[in-house]
């Protein structure tokens, strides 16, 4: 099938997909309220105890709250496949003169589209909180689709999970498991300077903290002071990001497309 009836399909499924989360506000009212209730958690209960040499914590913080929040906003795609596939939607779709890629990039299209939402609301609550971008509008818009698209790699993960698993709870507790380990032994909230060397290592190498680090360098929020990372992957955090994103498309897009097959037609 023709790559612009392909998108055009893709977009009619995303339009669903949004449709739906109009209709069921629930959807976008706690995926907002969980990074709210962390900016203001940290913001200002820990944030009176943690102190980051050359930067407001605040500053510091929002970034890696930016990080974890759109990561765990991801897991909606593997969610609603899973609940597609369970109500027998997936069949619905097989019956009309569409492309089979059109639900894939459709549903990881529309969660970009939420995930765009979610970053708005937490941005607006960063700067009530004392955040700050103090980098160039080119730089922070780059730092803003840095974290869009490792986002949009990591829902392609998230899709792949949600074709081979048989509900949308075992997507949300598989996910999490994962997902809450990998952004917390990171630099999302505190510096890894004093993690034990075993935890450093792996927090200094994990892709989220590259997508932190990366964030905080594009928005202006790091400490020009501070010596060089010891790290690679912290001394060229947006290349060992844009490195994370492909290789993860490359891999789950057609991992996805080929149990997307398998799923649909069992």
């Amino acid at each position: 099938m023709k790559p612009a009836k392909t998108l055009i399909d893709g977009a009619v499924v995303a339009k669903r997909n949004l449709i739906k989360i109009k209709r069921v506000p629930d959807l976008l009212v706690f995926s907002t309220l969980s990074p709210i209730m962390f900016i203001l958690l940290f913001a200002y209960v820990f944030g009176s105890q943690i102190s980051v040499p050359g930067v407001s914590y605040r500053e510091y913080l929002i970034p890696g709250i930016f990080a974890q929040t759109v990561i765990f906003t991801s897991t909606v795609t593997g969610a609603g496949l899973a609940d597609d596939m369970q109500k027998g939607i997936i069949d619905r779709f097989r019956s009309l003169p569409m492309s089979r890629s059109a639900v894939l990039i459709g549903r990881t299209g529309s969660d970009v589209a939420n995930n765009v939402l979610v970053v708005v609301v937490m941005s607006l609550t960063g700067l009530l909180v004392g955040w700050r971008i103090r980098s160039s509008f080119i730089e922070a818009a780059g730092g803003f689709v840095l974290l869009l698209l490792f986002a949009y790699a990591i829902s392609w993960v998230m899709a792949w999970v949600g074709l081979l698993v048989p509900s949308p709870e075992v997507v949300n507790n598989a996910s999490f498991m994962v997902i809450f380990p990998l952004t917390f032994i990171a630099n999302t909230f505190v510096p890894t300077n004093n993690f034990p060397s075993v935890l450093k290592w792996i927090a200094n190498w994990n892709p989220v903290s590259a997508v932190t680090q990366a964030a905080r360098q594009l928005f202006g929020n790091t400490n020009p002071a501070a010596p060089p990372a010891d790290y690679w992957s912290l001394q060229h955090p947006v290349w060992y990001t844009l490195i994370w994103i492909v290789v993860l498309l490359a891999i789950f897009v057609p991992v996805s497309a080929r149990q997307y097959r398998r799923a649909a037609s069992r």
